[in-house]
């Protein structure tokens, strides 16, 4: 690499990571109510993984990606203390991702789909610190490349029939100055559902940690960070979901990503900024309706136990294939109903006392960073495509996007989805313990995000 393009891009990198396997004892999050999943076994480690980039004024970037199914807002803070008490980084810079892994435990409230253990997250925050102190320590001098390409064929909208999917695969490659790579960030959009149900109990990372060891098998040296994006209305098609056919997600993704790798430009644009601010997210307030008819029944249904056309009530919106949900109760409806009705009983018992004092909008946190001319744009939201979509296209910059991010408030639809209800609409805001969003929810957040990038051009 000639001296020339060396003056040009005075960064410095480094990368670093930790493993986040939870102790005995700590649930799995997601794939139904009260199923109280306690790990028993471990088919890949979990892990967090820290890249801090420095520009040659001293100012400096971090995101640190975890294998987590939620974040929490309380965690974040936690991650970004620990990590700025031993670096010059300052909480705005830092962004925490996380994979949603559905095999492994949540940082963020999910009502009956997996407790917190608050000893383990502070462990888990702890060592997500560390990745990012460790980062911060192995910095050295480093060329930054971006890449892209698209993955077609092989995620689909489950919101809506032939709706959209943000194909985009971003790749940031960090090389040392004397050609060496270094590390891998990629950036895709996708719910992790490859591995998920084939073992209930087992701690996995799925296709991302699939991802992450394939690049790192075929770059020697390198380490990948996998950065989730807009995921909300997006899986691979069920074909891969569990089936012998369960490994082509990743392969695919990691022979795009390594071709991306092959072919990315050099960033020649210096520094690096941050920004991150509070949004006021319109919501609406629960109609008191909707919460009696929940609550009737489901005290019924646990009273007498009846199962009695239970996919047109309360399993209607519950998850989104309702018809699927025994399954998850060995097959028992009993079961699976009698789930159903203790979290509408709970749902409502939280919600009643507060429903005419609560706020009718909802803070969340949006993140901007810049790396030379490639941005960020990190979020807290389950996203829905459209919305990731028209970011995209009213931001003329190389964008990778990031939901999952810095804390947790669900899914957060287009407003098409609102005009029937849905799990996204009517679902989401009940086990994360809000109040629903709205149709201009979803532009708010874009614009918000509009708003940081701009700020840092």
């Amino acid at each position: 690499m000639s001296a020339s393009i060396v003056k040009q891009t005075a960064w410095r990198a480094g990368v670093a990571r930790r493993t986040i396997n939870p102790p005995a004892g700590v649930e799995l999050a997601g794939l139904g109510y009260y199923l109280h999943r306690v790990w028993r076994r471990v088919r890949d480690d979990l892990t967090a993984t820290a890249l801090v980039v420095t520009d040659h004024h001293e100012g400096s970037v971090a995101v640190v990606s975890l294998d987590l199914m939620y974040n929490g807002l309380a965690f974040t803070r936690r991650v970004r203390q620990l990590a700025c008490a031993q670096t010059d980084l300052c909480p705005t810079a830092i962004c925490v991702n996380v994979s949603h892994s559905h095999n492994a435990p949540t940082a963020g409230f999910i009502r009956g789909c997996g407790d917190r253990d608050e000893a383990y997250l502070e462990a888990a925050a702890r060592a997500a610190a560390n990745a990012v102190i460790g980062a911060w320590r192995a910095r050295r001098p480093a060329v930054l490349f971006a890449g892209h390409g698209e993955l077609t064929e092989m995620t689909f909208n489950r919101a809506r029939e032939n709706g959209p999917t943000d194909r985009l695969l971003s790749v940031l490659r960090i090389e040392e100055t004397s050609g060496r790579p270094m590390a891998a960030a990629i950036n895709f959009h996708s719910h992790c559902t490859a591995h998920m149900e084939l073992d209930l109990q087992a701690v996995s990372r799925d296709w991302p940690g699939e991802v992450v060891d394939q690049i790192e098998t075929s770059l020697p040296g390198v380490m990948a960070i996998y950065c989730q994006g807009t995921a909300g209305d997006v899986n691979f098609r069920r074909e891969f979901n569990g089936t012998e056919k369960r490994f082509e997600p990743a392969l695919a993704l990691s022979m795009l990503a390594l071709n991306a790798w092959q072919m990315a430009r050099l960033v020649e644009r210096p520094g690096v900024e941050s920004i991150a601010f509070n949004v006021a997210l319109p919501t609406r307030r629960w109609d008191r309706s909707e919460i009696l008819g929940d609550r009737e029944e489901g005290l019924h249904r646990m009273r007498t136990g009846d199962v009695h056309g239970w996919l047109e009530g309360l399993a209607r919106r519950s998850v989104n294939q309702p018809e699927r949900l025994p399954l998850r109760y060995g097959g028992s409806v009993e079961k699976a109903v009698a789930a159903l009705a203790r979290f509408a009983v709970e749902w409502t018992d939280d919600i009643l006392p507060i429903l005419d004092t609560r706020a009718e909008k909802l803070e969340a946190e949006v993140q901007a960073l810049r790396i030379g001319d490639i941005w960020i744009a990190a979020h807290p939201s389950e996203l829905f495509t459209s919305l990731g979509l028209d970011l995209r296209r009213q931001w003329p910059g190389d964008l990778f996007v990031l939901g999952y991010s810095n804390s947790s408030i669900g899914y957060l639809p287009d407003a098409k989805e609102f005009e029937h209800p849905s799990y996204a609409t009517i679902q989401s805001p009940k086990f994360t313990g809000q109040f629903p969003f709205t149709p201009q929810s979803g532009a708010t957040l874009v614009n918000a995000l509009l708003e940081a990038l701009h700020s840092i051009d």
